[in-house]
């Protein structure tokens, strides 16, 4: 082992391409995208170091063109999660037992692999499997899974160095950081790219196994994300990557007595599930899991009456309809002083009527469509209501079309009650329910807004009254996990906005922030005497002469 107490490159956050008309990165995403639609790759899964396929070959279809065939992969069984446990755990101890500055070289390269000569294909796989456009995958597949590994390194780092400050005459004190007891499982969404390499990244790199299971509408990208891991060195066994049901995976996985934590990000009642079975089956585990949640929200936007009717209307048509709204944190909801309506209304129908909406190949695309036909028909089917109640108005989109792929167009609507459907519950996508309150109603708009919903993520408040600003700040503390200030309430950068909400939104662990990794150790404290005592007896007990 290398002897030395050593510092890590400092971190800094990747910058963001801009793909402009005859650009370097332009050319090179063309081409990508025009490589990954040219061919038909088969994905395996990855257990032990192995790609292991199966006779169950499931499809993969760009959303926004899904008459054209991508990729299969293989969908595995109950089997295929036993032997990615049994993989883990024969990796474990040669793992854990990795210099720490070993492990950080290995995710240090992983990032720039990511940051150079697989910055085209991540990015053209996510716009092609998850139809996100250019800027959009970038800043997601690129930039931000980029920064989780950098900075990630960098927390690991800090939280080695966190030592007693005291140790007394004739003692050192020292803790251990130690990896959990057994594996971690890793379930991660489709909407992120960049979340999807960071669950089970943040885990491992802090000297864990994992098995992980990545929504199926992610897998093209994942597949990417796995190459890069298994080129920067990360060893076989340490990270398996499983395409499995749902409810087939958790049978095994919350049944098996070495599981030690699960990293999520998804859908409330899949995570409220998730968490009721642990708790049913606590008795059977070697240790308490960990289970680090972060699970969506119901976004707000409240602007003051002070408020800038620029900046209003483009945080939201910004934060409502970028990534068709798809995102944990997209502006669903709004709240607008009837003084401002008119102007934020006007801005918004200008601007979202000079949306382009298509498939991501065309990059003058704003929008493009939604994850999956599931998805599409549920939104539909909200929109359909919405056109029929009296109380709603359409102020903008309300259409949809699903010939060539999943589009739902961006649509506002105004509502004359403040828990309306679309006000209280989460539909992830392109939809924007604003309400319209008096303007000497703001207080109890405040109290409207922090009681709607379930949901405690993200929200913002647009105002240039800055007694307004702290108002709100205070008393929608437990509102959101991450508060904006005259801004969209999307967007959290990793280094400078750790990520995460409360309430119903997760366990607020905070990706992107040393307050995750510490939740993948366990803490050992060392206690070492020089000289030891070599007599039971304390000097009280003399007698006394």
């Amino acid at each position: 082992m290398l002897k030395g107490f050593f510092n890590v490159p400092a971190p800094v956050n990747e910058p963001v391409l801009n793909y402009g008309p005859r650009s370097l990165e332009r050319v090179a995403l063309k081409a990508a995208l025009e490589a990954g639609r040219a061919q038909q790759i088969d994905i395996p899964m990855y257990i032990g170091g192995k790609e292991v396929r199966t006779n169950t070959k499931l499809e993969i279809r760009p959303p926004h063109d899904h008459k054209h065939l991508l990729a299969t992969f293989s969908e595995g069984d109950a089997s295929h999660v036993t032997a990615a446990i049994d993989a883990a755990l024969a990796a474990k101890a040669d793992w854990e037992n990795l210099a720490w500055e070993q492990r950080a070289a290995i995710f240090l390269k992983a990032a720039e692999l990511v940051a150079g000569p697989y910055r085209a294909e991540i990015n053209a796989a996510t716009m092609l499997g998850q139809s996100k456009n250019a800027y959009q995958a970038e800043i997601d597949s690129a930039c931000e899974l980029v920064d989780f590994l950098r900075f990630n390194v960098e927390y690991m780092t800090e939280i080695y160095k966190q030592q007693p400050p005291v140790s007394g005459k004739g003692v050192w004190n020292r803790v251990e950081q130690r990896p959990l007891e057994g594996f971690v499982f890793a379930l991660t969404p489709f909407n992120f790219t960049a979340i999807a390499g960071n669950l089970p990244a943040s885990a491992a790199m802090m000297g864990n196994v994992v098995v992980w299971k990545p929504a199926y509408p992610q897998i093209y990208a994942a597949n990417v994300i796995m190459k890069i891991f298994k080129e920067a060195g990360v060893p076989d066994g340490v990270i398996n990557l499983i395409y499995v049901d749902g409810p087939v995976a958790g049978e095994v996985i919350f049944n098996h007595p070495d599981f030690a934590g699960i990293h999520f990000t998804g859908s409330t009642k899949v995570f409220q599930n998730i968490w009721q079975t642990i708790g049913t089956n606590i008795h059977k585990y070697k240790t308490y899991p960990r289970i680090v949640g972060e699970t969506g929200g119901k976004d707000f936007v409240l602007a003051h009456p002070s408020a800038n009717a620029e900046v209003v209307s483009t945080a939201l048509v910004r934060g409502a309809f970028e990534y068709q709204g798809q995102k944990c944190s997209a502006a669903s909801r709004a709240y607008i002083p009837a003084s401002l309506w008119p102007a934020v209304k006007a801005n918004m129908q200008r601007d979202i009527t000079s949306f382009k909406i298509g498939p991501v190949e065309d990059f003058e695309n704003f929008v493009n469509a939604v994850i999956t036909e599931v998805s599409f028909d549920k939104l539909a089917k909200y929109i359909d209501a919405a056109k029929a109640d009296e109380g709603v108005e359409i102020v903008a989109g309300g259409g949809y079309d699903k010939s060539q792929g999943w589009f739902i167009e961006p649509t506002v609507l105004k509502v004359k009650d403040p828990y309306y459907v679309t006000m209280c519950e989460e539909l992830f996508g392109p939809v924007l329910t604003v309400y319209v309150y008096e303007d000497d109603k703001f207080d109890e708009i405040l109290d409207i807004v922090d009681k709607t919903s379930i949901y405690a993520l993200t929200g913002s408040i647009i105002s240039q009254d800055r007694y307004a600003i702290e108002k709100a700040t205070t008393r929608l503390r437990n509102a959101a996990g991450n508060f904006y200030i005259n801004d969209k309430p999307t967007g959290a950068v990793v280094g400078q906005q750790p990520f995460g909400g409360a309430r119903g939104s997760g366990t607020n662990d905070k990706a992107g922030s040393m307050i995750n990794l510490l939740r993948w150790v366990s803490p050992r404290t060392i206690k070492e005497t020089f000289d030891p005592p070599k007599d039971y007896r304390y000097p009280f007990l003399a007698k006394e002469v």
